[in-house]
């Protein structure tokens, strides 16, 4: 059979794993495979089969538009969606397109395989991509009320502890996608692997700060990653981000290549985190000598990026954070910079602190006279 391997034109920077892996599964059974991106012309490559990758559920416009693009063009063709959006909402997918196969979770027959790197020369965009995607588990020990990762994986599981396996034999470069690795039974034995391998290692979702210890703290030194991504969801957490921060500068990692997102805008059932939460968890980040990055929550059905407001936000708060990042930050993030520091820490509330301009008494910005100088002060300081 012909297999069609199609990934929307939706904004990622990584390539489209699931795919990847599709494309050895078939591959296996003596299926031949293409790979696009985005919308294409007919072609000779007349597929038997169609396998259509998706992302996040606000991200639904192109894959609905790869889905009615390529049943036109392919109208015989068995095609099939698989991803998150599919996984999260199936049935309006299904409603929406009857003829669609709507696959929700893991396709764990191929999991188990090694990504097929090559099929990324077949897409401009890919081009040149050097470095491997692992998931050694899947799942997690938490249970936080604001991820979807439990109802999309489940419970913390091994998948991959043999890692050296599963990366390409031609990459120095690994990103690791567990949603938490320390968590995972295998985590010794992994790190051991990687550092025999002596590949560069990219903890890209992150490490939970509440595992970190003296031996983990230790292994994952050894690594000279350019930053450590963790996390500071809730005020209550202050003493183990505190620890685990201490614990890996003992070890010689400088604190400012060590990053925590800072979750904002949650809201469900009743819970959820408030203006002031959030500037007290900034500052917690920066006086410990890291950087803090805000991450704006979004429901896991929202059909829209950056619709919802919590009840506990204003429009114009969630703005001034959006702001500030763009003009105070760096990267989006905020830096332990001393005059940024300075400026949190002496506000009266979040709207004044991470406003561009000073507050008047009506809550308004004031007009600035040197607007270069009072946007650019703390960005450079």
């Amino acid at each position: 059979m012909n297999v069609l391997l199609v990934e929307p034109d939706y904004y990622t920077r990584y390539p489209p794993l699931g795919l990847m892996k599709l494309a050895s599964y078939h591959r296996s059974r003596g299926n031949r495979v293409q790979l696009v991106r985005g919308i294409t012309n007919e072609s000779q490559f007349k597929p038997d089969v169609i396998e259509v990758t998706s992302l996040f559920t606000y991200a639904w416009k192109p894959v609905h538009k790869a889905i009615e693009k390529y049943h036109s063009l392919y109208p015989e063709a068995r095609m099939r969606l698989g991803g998150i959006y599919a996984s999260l909402l199936p049935g309006p997918i299904k409603e929406r397109f009857p003829f669609l196969d709507v696959h929700v979770g893991l396709f764990k027959e191929a999991d188990s395989y090694l990504p097929a790197y090559d099929i990324l020369e077949q897409v401009d965009k890919w081009k040149g991509w050097d470095t491997s995607i692992v998931f050694t588990s899947r799942g997690c020990i938490r249970k936080c009320p604001f991820c979807v990762v439990p109802k999309m994986e489940g419970k913390l599981h091994s998948v991959a502890p043999d890692v050296h396996n599963y990366i390409h034999p031609n990459h120095k470069k690994v990103i690791l996608w567990d949603n938490n690795f320390l968590a995972s039974p295998d985590w010794r034995s992994v790190l051991t692997d990687l550092k025999g391998g002596g590949w560069k290692v990219d903890f890209n979702q992150g490490l939970d700060a509440r595992m970190i210890d003296e031996e983990k703290a230790a292994l994952l030194a050894e690594f000279k990653m350019p930053m450590i991504r963790m996390a500071y969801d809730w005020v209550g957490q202050k003493d183990e981000i505190t620890n685990a921060v201490d614990l890996l500068a003992d070890q010689g990692i400088k604190r400012r290549n060590i990053l925590f997102y800072c979750l904002y805008n949650f809201f469900s059932e009743g819970v959820g985190d408030d203006p002031s939460s959030f500037l007290q968890r900034t500052i917690d980040v920066l006086d410990l000598g890291c950087v803090s990055y805000p991450m704006r929550y979004e429901p896991w059905d929202s059909l829209q990026k950056n619709s919802f407001i919590s009840p506990l936000w204003t429009a114009q708060q969630l703005e001034l954070i959006a702001k500030a990042r763009r003009v105070i930050g760096f990267g989006g993030a905020f830096p332990p910079y001393e005059g940024l520091m300075n400026k949190l820490k002496n506000a009266s509330g979040l709207d004044e602190a991470f406003s561009i301009r000073p507050i008047q008494a009506d809550g308004d910005e004031a007009p600035c006279a040197d607007v270069d100088h009072c946007d650019s002060t703390l960005s450079h300081s």
